[in-house]
């Protein structure tokens, strides 16, 4: 076995995901069980770690049962893939096979030789000598043994013989048996499941599970993957214990003089903030400048949307007098546009890992919990897998901002998720009417680790820019949608106000932009 093949005396698959959760490959020289259903990508990750041993020079053979040569080059075809270097032996068993009486014939009556069927295998095998071999499928080697005694005594005779072979085995279970035989697990030396299930709406869902693998520490639980041209994508579960740093836990600001007043000079490295309110009340807007603001200083920001298009955000950002289009081009500012239909769990978080461990962004938006939740409905453990994500963040001196539209307009407001104990700030922005208009404020609920403003500012997005104007002080009543001028101003706290009054609201000088 050539040392490149080898990493960490782990045979690769190919996979790069799978090797992670395998802990760096597979044992060389050993048998694996690889099940699943017809459809879940069995054959697809065969090849791909034949093809792996093929780039590492070595020599390999994939051993088929159930389909001919020809349809196995069609596989390839659908991928792309050149499948030069790959042995592929078509087993076809012979017509005497076939016969009612000869359906026991693949080991002779002593059960110690091997029928002609077995040895045409076995002689290619001694030809070739293979460093990885596939084996595809165990059912019809099922069908051939008539019962499970002898099933089982024909699989512990190929382990028995490969394992003076020098050859990592790959064995294939499309599960289509009467009763899922567990004596095939316990005889290989590691077991890879398969699984896939298909949600009321939008794609499959696929998973993987390491049922088993003898004396190796793996990345246990599921693992979502998904299946494109050029073969299987695992995404490892994140464990964000498996990611511990020393971050620098500074501070960044947003580039509004205001907002960074209200946040007691902005958000710390490695926090997570909550910005919470009703649709339209400057949210998403709010989040996306402390993105521009590190692209500004040089960083790396990450935006993951589920809500709004990408090209929407573009345009409503550049009317506020933010142009995020230079950064994009030069790589500072990252945009995921999320299919809620087309990702799965796993492909959310993984595609967060990448942004942080291989783009090295230090801020993460997810706009918004409402798509998040909605876009996977039928997960149920979405809430423990955003903890995890921001603990990982967290972990990595990276700021994560979450947004999260609250339902109504005034009034009375109600939320669908209550994300705010996982949050270190939530900022809260909301609708209020005064004299004749429907304006906006923002306030900072909650600040973990240092102090913040508790006052609530009146927000403007108008004339090309985004304002954060001085402390509503003179009315209370804000949060409620219809404020009223404060009893020390000389009026009953109840009584509204009125524009012809002399202490009628003014509104409050706006800062420069």
């Amino acid at each position: 076995m050539s040392d490149s093949q080898v990493a960490g005396d782990h045979a690769l698959t190919g996979i790069r995901g799978l090797d992670d959760v395998l802990g760096g490959g597979l044992t060389p020289n050993r048998l694996y069980l690889l099940e699943g259903m017809p459809g879940s990508g069995k054959t697809t990750l065969a090849f791909q770690f034949l093809m792996e041993g093929v780039k590492q020079g070595e020599r390999v053979l994939y051993v088929t049962l159930s389909e001919t040569e020809e349809e196995i080059r069609a596989v390839g075809q659908s991928h792309a893939w050149s499948f030069d270097g790959i042995d592929v032996r078509e087993l076809v068993p012979t017509q005497d096979s076939l016969e009612p009486d000869e359906q026991y014939t693949m080991f002779h009556p002593s059960e110690v030789e091997l029928s002609e069927t077995t040895q045409r295998i076995l002689a290619d095998i001694e030809r070739i000598r293979p460093a990885r071999l596939v084996f595809d499928s165990l059912s019809e080697l099922r069908l051939l043994a008539g019962n499970p005694l002898r099933y089982r005594r024909q699989i512990l005779a190929l382990k028995h013989y490969f394992s003076g072979q020098r050859c990592t085995v790959l064995l294939l279970d499309d599960l289509t048996g009467e009763a899922h035989d567990l004596q095939v697990q316990s005889i290989a030396h590691g077991v890879i499941l398969l699984q896939q299930n298909t949600p009321d709406y939008g794609k499959q869902r696929r998973r993987l599970s390491i049922l088993k693998y003898r004396g190796h520490d793996f990345r246990g639980g599921y693992h979502d993957y998904v299946i494109r041209r050029g073969g299987l994508e695992v995404f490892p579960r994140l464990v964000a214990a498996e990611h511990r740093a020393e971050p620098d836990l500074g501070t960044i600001a947003s580039g509004v003089p205001g907002l960074n007043d209200l946040l007691g000079g902005g958000l710390y490295r490695g926090s997570s903030t909550l910005i919470t309110g009703a649709a339209g009340t400057g949210k998403s807007s709010l989040a996306v400048l402390f993105a521009h603001a590190a692209a500004e200083r040089g960083e790396c920001a990450t935006l993951l949307l589920f809500d709004e298009n990408q090209r929407t955000l573009l345009a409503r950002m550049r009317s506020l007098g933010v142009d995020l289009e230079p950064h994009i081009a030069e790589g500072r500012i990252i945009i995921h546009q999320i299919d809620p239909a087309e990702w799965s769990p796993g492909e959310f978080s993984n595609a967060i890992r990448v942004a942080v461990t291989e783009r090295r962004s230090t801020i993460i938006v997810i706009d918004s919990l409402n798509g998040y939740l909605h876009s996977m409905p039928n997960e149920r453990f979405l809430i423990i897998q955003l903890h995890e994500v921001l603990s990982f963040l967290g972990q990595q001196g990276v700021a994560s901002i979450l947004t999260n539209a609250q339902m109504g307009l005034v009034g009375h407001m109600t939320s669908e998720i209550d994300a705010s104990y996982l949050a270190d700030s939530v900022v809260l922005t909301r609708y209020f009417e005064l004299e004749g208009e429907v304006r906006m404020a923002i306030s900072v609920l909650k600040k973990r680790g240092g102090r913040h403003e508790r006052s609530i500012r009146e927000l403007t997005m108008h004339d090309g820019a985004i304002q954060v104007g001085e402390p509503l002080r003179d009315y209370s009543g804000v949060l409620t949608g219809v404020p009223v001028r404060s009893a020390r101003f000389g009026r009953h706290a109840t009584d509204p106000p009125t524009p012809s009054s002399s202490d009628a609201f003014t509104p409050p000088e706006k800062p420069p932009s």
